[in-house]
């Protein structure tokens, strides 16, 4: 009898990487870095281990890169909602309480990142691949603030750079805080204290004059 169902259909790239980091995220945030083995990674999405070797160099490089894509959908949510426009006021209103439901629902990402983050103060390895990715956060973060600045024509309090620094940390701190105590450190805390610190480095323009009607 003939097999006419011919070769295989090849995953493409993308949708290996798509299915071993859904299946990454779920796997780390279960069992933490140290218990996550890359075969049960692999195993999951419908690969062998060496599928995460060939995309993504192997466990540490796989676990930057859950953080990074989880980083790069705020950033995206984040542009999508300045692309919205309007006033600075209700804009930094609106990212606000876009970063903060993302910090208060995705509790996954907060410790996979605080988990990163005290393996990369011991271990050079890791301190070299989330060292870039921080980087590269920051950076975002800093294109963010020019980008409304120009959109509501206001003056930056401090360089972009430093106040993409100074977001970039208060995230991380605030996500920290959130995990630890979240019953002291709820969404209302974390909007308030975005929403200051925006309007700190985002000071509204000065209004225009109006011309002395009295006569």
């Amino acid at each position: 009898m003939t097999d006419n169902r011919g070769p295989a259909r090849r995953v493409p790239r993308e949708e290996v990487r798509r299915r071993l980091l859904a299946e990454a995220v779920r796997v780390f945030t279960e069992r933490g870095y140290d218990d996550a083995r890359i075969e049960d990674i692999a195993h999951a999405a419908g690969f062998t281990k060496g599928a995460v070797y060939s995309n993504f160099g192997g466990k540490q490089e796989l676990f930057g890169a859950v953080l990074s894509q989880g980083a790069e959908d705020e950033r995206a949510t984040v542009t999508a909602e300045i692309d919205g426009g309007g006033e600075t006021g209700a804009l930094i209103e609106r990212v606000a309480a876009l970063i903060t439901a993302r910090i208060v629902t995705d509790t996954g990402h907060g410790q996979l990142g605080l988990e990163f983050a005290a393996r990369a103060a011991r271990d050079e390895k890791t301190r070299a691949v989330l060292a870039p990715m921080r980087r590269a956060q920051r950076d975002a973060a800093a294109r963010a603030v020019a980008e409304v600045s120009d959109r509501t024509g206001t003056s930056p309090a401090v360089p972009a750079e430093l106040a993409g620094l100074i977001l970039h940390c208060l995230t991380n701190g605030l996500v920290n805080e959130h995990l630890a105590d979240p019953e002291a450190v709820t969404a209302d805390v974390i909007e308030q204290a975005f929403s200051a610190v925006l309007t700190a480095l985002l000071p509204r323009p000065p209004a225009p004059d109006t011309p002395d009607t009295h006569v």
